[in-house]
């Protein structure tokens, strides 16, 4: 996508990221310019006849009660022949609205947050409702397709009426002031209009209003959340889907005809991705007595010069008959032998119950898409303007004072959002710290390393990285919409503190990755110790000596033990269990994300300095790699 046409009606959330992030340019849609000109001619008609008009020939929010007079009653004060103004007082009126709102603070927001700015703006203004004139949207449309960035510090909107003061530091460089980036560099914004090839403009009746009064900041801020957040939402599906195979999980709770009888959205979009994911595995189901539980290596532990090479030793442990009355039924299914995997039909809630918490969240996603959809084709500045109003006979009827600059519908949306990024976080977390505890791994070994000197802590820390990222998500989680503080000397007196809402949940993005990256670093160490305990067993079993794999069995009884007979054919049961089933493998789609990890990261069989194999899977994450 090269090129976006803005008509006022038809941008998606794809579009505008394609202007944000990948550089595509904005064309105005001819037909639609014929309507902001009808506005903008309209208001000049209205403005020759004096008729008196809010923002126009009035003062803005506590002073929309001071009309503007013909001439400046300051040029008789003592020494006011001393100050020239350019213009009339109606120009002076929107270029001091421009310069004066322009307060924000801290550090300026990213360049494709301020192109999505800009996209709103001109797209809002193509509907012909706000009275600015073509000559001043094209000016403004060629600032963003030339590379011209203002700089927009991050601090400063409430929120309502609209996001004044950013939208302001985007006007102002188009009046020569202010700063922007053009090619990397910062500098002062006439200057960076004239690197551009392009000039400053003086604005028109209303026109100042029309490009600072809207909801651009928080809208821009929140698509570009909710686009990281789809990708999130399937990173999620996956890291969980690798989860569950490294456990050999259970699929039971995955099934259609489960998630038929509570058919939220999200949950059964959730429970069938995962079903996807998992095509082609043979790890999830498992029978239990298939699945070996590790070992620490010894010299002793293999006999063949192959086996030796292992890092890992692997066991069972033996049901002895007097062990299993009131339990036939399962024996009659499980061969009589405890592994790694507990003799129990389901799993813990942070795998069985993935499709009804990743589903809230892609519930909640959806919900915010859905208000921002409509947000994106909005008008919001004001007042409206209705040229074309029929029977119209006061100018009341036709340039009328509303509150479409209240951010709330998006704030709120936001807040929704906000309240389920920790959720998604926190669930991945708890798969990781099952992942690394010995006591929950169903015989993985302890933080994901052999140890056997006692020197090694594996994955261990990678744990308290993830939880200091949930910790600092669920503090961040608050909604800023309930906690209104009025401006304007009271004339605002609800807002909505959306644009802080967006901000926050856009900066929450990078942690929620951050954990979801180090479940799947986890994951994947999981899954290769999992896939070669399983692979080892079949293969020792394969040759057919069930001494061997006897041996493998802990509490094993002594030849001259009366159930020795029962023990030896059971092992033997188990022999060619195992030897009779095929290479043990994750699903398809998961064996496709392992492979690309360890392209990039390799198994740890030793501790190893970790911090360049974070910062990469973060990095696979980020750049949707993974």
């Amino acid at each position: 996508m090269s090129k976006v046409l803005l008509d006022g009606n038809s941008l998606t959330r794809e579009q505008l990221v394609a202007v944000a992030r990948l550089g595509a340019s904005v064309e105005l849609d001819q037909a639609q310019l014929t309507h902001v000109q009808r506005a903008a001619d309209f208001l000049a008609e209205k403005v020759s006849c004096g008729e008196p008009t809010y923002g126009v020939t009035t003062g803005f929010g506590s002073n929309a009660d001071k009309l503007l007079g013909a001439h400046r009653l300051r040029d008789e004060l003592p020494g006011g022949n001393n100050v020239k103004s350019e213009g009339s007082l109606l120009e002076e009126l929107q270029h001091n609205l421009i310069t004066t709102h322009a307060v924000c603070v801290g550090k300026p927001f990213s360049a494709e947050v301020v192109r999505a700015m800009l996209v709103i703006r001109i797209n809002t203004l193509m509907r012909g409702h706000s009275g600015i004139r073509v000559e001043t949207l094209q000016a403004l449309t060629a600032m963003l397709n030339s590379g011209v960035v203002p700089v927009v510090p991050e601090k400063g909107s409430v929120g309502a009426s609209g996001d004044l003061a950013p939208l302001s530091h985007l006007a102002i460089v188009l009046l020569g002031g202010g700063e922007a980036f053009y090619k990397g560099e910062r500098l002062p914004g006439g200057e960076a209009l004239q690197r551009a090839g392009l000039a400053p403009i003086r604005l028109s009746f209303k026109e100042g209003l029309a490009l600072n009064n809207g909801t651009a900041q928080m809208l821009a801020t929140g698509v570009l959340a909710l686009d990281m957040l789809e990708h999130l939402l399937d990173t999620a599906d996956l890291a969980a889907s690798m989860t569950l195979d490294a456990f050999a999980g259970r699929s039971g709770a995955l099934r259609p005809e489960v998630h038929a009888l509570r058919p939220h959205p999200g949950q059964v979009e959730t429970a069938a991705h995962v079903r996807e994911l998992l095509v082609d595995s043979t790890l999830v189901d498992i029978p239990y007595h298939l699945v070996p539980r590790f070992k620490s290596w010894t010299a002793e532990a293999w006999a063949t010069p192959e086996d030796q090479a292992l890092t890992f030793d692997i066991g069972w442990d033996w049901v002895p008959a007097n062990q299993r009355h009131g339990r036939e039924a399962f024996y009659a299914r499980f061969l009589p032998f405890r592994g790694g995997k507990k003799h129990q039909p389901q799993d813990a809630y942070c795998l069985r119950c993935m499709p009804q918490v990743h589903g809230a969240v892609r519930d909640a996603w959806a919900q915010a898409c859905r208000v921002f959809d409509i947000e994106l084709n909005a008008v919001t500045d004001n007042p409206l303007i209705f040229p074309n109003a029929e029977g119209a006979q006061f100018i009341e009827e036709q340039v009328i004072s509303a509150g479409h600059f209240h951010g709330m519908p998006l704030a709120l949306a936001m807040s929704y959002v906000k309240a389920a990024i920790p959720v998604l976080a926190s669930i991945s977390e708890r798969r990781l710290n099952k992942l690394v505890d010995p006591a929950t791994n169903d015989g993985l070994p302890g933080f994901l390393t052999g140890n056997e000197d006692g020197t090694d802590s594996g994955f261990m820390i990678v744990q308290y990285t993830a939880a200091a990222l949930v910790n600092d998500l669920a503090t961040r989680a608050h909604p800023a919409s309930v906690y209104s503080v009025p401006t304007s000397a009271n004339a605002e007196d609800h807002v909505s503190m959306g644009a802080n809402e967006a901000r926050h949940v856009l900066e929450m993005m990078e942690d929620l990755s951050h954990v979801l990256a180090l479940e799947l670093y986890t994951a994947a160490q999981a899954l290769d110790f999992r896939q070669a305990m399983l692979n080892t067993a079949r293969r020792l079993a394969a040759r057919g000596d069930w001494r061997a794999l006897a041996g493998k069995i802990a509490n094993a009884p002594r030849e001259d033990h009366p159930h020795y007979a029962q023990f030896a054919d059971e092992v033997k049961q188990l022999m060619a269990a195992l030897a009779h089933v095929g290479d043990f493998h994750a699903g398809a789609s998961v064996r496709t994300a392992h492979a690309v990890l360890r392209e990039h990261i390799g198994f740890m069989s030793r501790d190893r300095a970790m911090d360049g194999d974070v910062r990469r899977v973060c990095e696979l994450v980020r750049d949707r790699v993974l």
